[in-house]
């Protein structure tokens, strides 16, 4: 066998203590309370992304809708001058012309 010096004797020790499973009731009720407090803190960074994610939505929407302002009312007058052109009585009647033509027989030949 080989013999371990002082030092790594301690830190064996000391790496043995985090092996990852929860040794006991207590380990596993503090594994269990840290795990609930790791989910409520992640729920909450959720719901702050979202809420900086709505607001900073609603802010580009106002501004995109602050630039075009001057578009839409261009865009409006244009609208209102068309409808200034249409003719007097209003109406615009759309129709399909059917054209009749006489039709010429094709004489038949005649059995040989």
């Amino acid at each position: 066998m080989s013999v371990m010096s002082e030092e790594q004797q301690r830190f064996r020790q000391f790496s043995t203590g985090f092996s990852g499973q929860p040794t006991g009731l207590a380990g596993r009720v503090i594994g269990f309370v840290g795990a609930v407090v790791a989910a409520i803190l992640a729920f909450m960074f959720s719901l702050a992304a979202l809420a900086v994610i709505a607001v900073g939505g609603a802010l580009l929407g106002g501004w995109l809708w602050w630039k075009t302002r001057a578009v839409r009312q261009q865009m409006q007058d244009r609208m209102q001058q068309q409808a200034q052109q249409r003719p007097a009585d209003g109406y615009v009647i759309e129709g399909e012309v059917v054209r009749e033509t006489e039709t010429v027989q094709v004489p038949r030949r005649l059995p040989e």
